[in-house]
């Protein structure tokens, strides 16, 4: 399924996580995954939140430099091998990952992936197609 991540960019100096943290804690925002990836002087946190839309507005107004950003939501089973089927379907049709993170699942024995391709479309039928996704 698709789904709209958010993108922020902070400041690599210490408690500005906290202080974005808060920020959605104080406004209700219900974080379901979160990701960060790091340079020398910024940090990009991706994170998929319950009201994207609505967050990306209260970011921007709270002065965050923030992106939405479809991706892809596959469920799997939480069982070993279930990322290697995903990751040999799109390299099989020469699709190549941008980026991907896991999150837990709250149907029990299921896992949570996000992915990042360039084509979700192209990438959301060859899933359907080898029956990763319903």
């Amino acid at each position: 399924m698709f789904i709209n991540q958010i993108s922020v960019f902070l400041e690599n100096k210490s408690g500005q996580l906290s202080e974005f943290i808060k920020l959605l804690a104080d406004n209700n925002v219900d974080i379901q995954a979160l990701s960060i990836a790091e340079t020398q002087d910024y940090g990009i946190l991706r994170i998929i939140v319950d009201r994207p839309e609505d967050t990306a507005k209260l970011l921007k107004d709270n002065n965050f430099t923030c992106k939405l950003t479809p991706v892809l939501g596959v469920t799997v089973p939480d069982t070993p091998g279930s990322l290697t089927n995903i990751l040999s379907v799109l390299a099989e049709n020469n699709i190549s990952l941008e980026y991907a993170y896991a999150f837990f699942s709250r149907e029990k024995g299921s896992a949570c992936i996000v992915i990042r391709v360039e084509d979700n479309d192209a990438a959301l039928a060859v899933l359907k197609k080898a029956s990763i996704i319903k």
